[in-house]
């Protein structure tokens, strides 16, 4: 097989967590990758020469905060195509608005929603030649719902939401699907706020009587990647039942 006739994908934030799931997901399915992550670059590039090794595959990996415009354009100068993007890194902010600055939620929005815009206009144009593609976006039920003490949170996950829906109707009759996951309480770095108190209590709100598992995000976004071609527009909610 030819370079050119390698899947390829991008996941941001891969060096933990969701996105570790998904990209391991996605190796295993064949794909060469390009990674993100924002601080931990040498965990990243371990995880690469793991994935290389198991799967075959071949990966780059890019260190950068990914709503830093220059280098995200820099980024793609290296891939040439992509048949699968996932917006997945992400920062919280916990507390009153009040009390947060201007710096910190430029910072969330930034991160959360500008470099979702910022890889999606990168990769639609290639998207849009070859007629097919598929963009998943990680977001979160706060997005859906609203969290108080999360509003910057919120308010951007929201704008993701929003920000997948009107791109799936630009995108369809290029034959480009543009979902997202609207993630509950999932066992990650971020729940690391919580302590074992206040995480027993969330989970006695949560009907499956449990917090998800970043694999099951994953299942998840392999279903979005290789399903129903139909389905495009949607805010797909993974949460136990909780909202």
């Amino acid at each position: 097989m030819s370079d050119t006739d390698k899947k390829k994908a991008l996941v941001t934030g891969a060096s933990r967590g969701i996105g570790k799931s998904v990209a391991s997901m996605l190796a295993s399915l064949g794909y060469d990758l390009y990674m993100t992550c924002h601080k931990n670059g040498v965990l990243l590039d371990k995880f690469a020469e793991e994935l290389e090794e198991q799967y075959g595959i071949k990966c780059n990996c890019y260190t950068f905060s990914i709503s830093d415009e220059e280098k995200v354009a820099k980024m793609f100068q290296d891939i040439p195509y992509l048949d699968i993007l996932v917006n997945n890194a992400g920062i919280s902010y916990i507390g009153l608005l009040t009390d947060m600055t201007y710096k910190e939620w430029q910072e969330v929005i930034d991160t959360n929603l500008n470099a979702c815009f910022l890889t999606c206009r990168a990769a639609v144009p290639e998207m849009v030649r070859r007629r097919q593609g598929k963009i998943i976006n990680i977001s979160s039920v706060w997005g859906n719902v609203g969290a108080s003490t999360e509003v910057a949170y919120s308010a951007s996950k929201g704008g993701m939401n929003a920000f997948t829906r009107a791109l799936a109707k630009e995108l369809g009759p290029s034959n480009i699907q543009v979902n997202a996951v609207a993630c509950g309480v999932i066992n990650t770095d971020m729940n690391q706020c919580f302590n074992e108190e206040e995480m027993k209590m969330l989970i006695q709100e949560i009907p499956s009587d449990r917090i998800g598992q970043p694999e099951e995000v994953a299942e998840l976004v392999k279903f979005l990647c290789t399903g129903n071609e139909y389905l495009t527009g949607q805010v797909i909610t993974l949460d136990g039942g909780w909202t």
